[in-house]
């Protein structure tokens, strides 16, 4: 088949480049335009442009999905399908009916679970121990077309969600093939999404990546994986704003720990403990603003932390 791929950061690149060693034919990419980036905020291409351009593919790149040239030039390239993996944009009827196949977006969640911006995220936050990829047929109404096939990947205890979504653009880019060579052979068919099941994962901003430790140690230690690497989980030290990596659950006796209450740091010769609602976390690595990551040991030699103080 002839395909337009839509995609824009660096998860949707191993399904592009999967799709261009397919026996499938990518006569285009669509991606966000370039965007200011990093700390000099200096404009750059897209993960998904670089690769396309790597390999001689025409990029467009739209300020709107909508804009009639745009429009004009998909059409131009005739696409029997446009997949798509997390092309960042909201796609319009007429886009929609171009190809003769639709849009099929690969989504990295178990639909109808975790619809929205944010699936791998809300998947650790909320302890599922399953989660996966889908391929659907996309509609007007959020993540809610049908869908053509899955794939499950467990969530493991030290996931975070850039290690559990590098899983899932893999094993869901073998997905996105096998559902466009289906399609072309005409073996699949879409199904309806089941109407029991939904739920909704909204972008993830910096607020909600703020540590509360005054919950307990395991939704504390979700939380943290949820958001690293992006946006990043955080606390207050003081008027300090410090970076939080994963943390470990502790599980030994807590008279070997004390029983610190939430947020107080302690401070100990080879590891810092942190207070939550049950029982103590182990930090692992720390950044202080305009400072470099490091252990959170490290860090505790570099600053006076007295007793009783508390991350808030």
């Amino acid at each position: 088949m002839r395909l337009v791929f839509a995609g824009t950061p660096a998860p949707a690149v191993p399904a592009l480049r999967e799709l261009l060693a397919s026996r499938h034919e990518v006569v285009g990419v669509v991606t966000r335009p370039d965007a200011p980036s990093g700390r000099g905020r200096r404009t750059v291409p897209s993960p998904v442009r670089e690769c396309a351009e790597e390999h001689g593919v025409e990029v467009l790149t739209p300020e709107r999905a909508s804009d009639p040239e745009f429009l004009d030039r998909l059409a131009a390239l005739a696409p029997d399908c446009c997949p798509v993996v997390a092309y960042g944009a909201l796609l319009r009827e007429r886009a929609l009916s171009i190809p003769r196949h639709g849009w099929v977006n690969l989504h990295f969640s178990l639909l109808p679970a975790w619809r929205g911006a944010a699936p791998v995220q809300a998947a650790i936050r909320h302890g599922d121990d399953i989660t996966g990829a889908t391929t659907f047929r996309i509609v007007p109404e959020l993540d809610a077309g049908p869908t053509f096939g899955m794939v499950t990947e467990r969530v493991e205890p030290t996931d975070t969600s850039g290690s559990l979504l590098e899983k899932l653009s893999v094993s869901g880019a073998r997905l996105l093939v096998s559902t466009m060579d289906a399609l072309e052979e005409g073996t699949v068919r879409a199904e309806p999404q089941p109407a029991e099941g939904v739920s909704y994962a909204p972008k993830v901003t910096v607020d909600d990546a703020k540590v509360d430790f005054g919950l307990p140690a395991h939704v504390v230690d979700r939380i943290i994986r949820s958001v690293t690497p992006d946006p990043g989980a955080w606390a207050w030290l003081g008027d300090t704003r410090l970076k939080l990596g994963p943390v470990e659950v502790l599980t030994e006796d807590a008279s070997t720990v004390g029983d610190p209450r939430p947020g107080e740091i302690v401070v100990q010769r080879r590891r810092v403990l942190v207070g939550t609602a049950t029982r103590p976390v182990r930090l692992g690595e720390v950044q202080a603003h305009g400072k470099k990551r490091m252990p959170a040991t490290d860090w505790a030699r570099g600053v006076n932390i007295e007793q009783g103080t508390v991350l808030k």
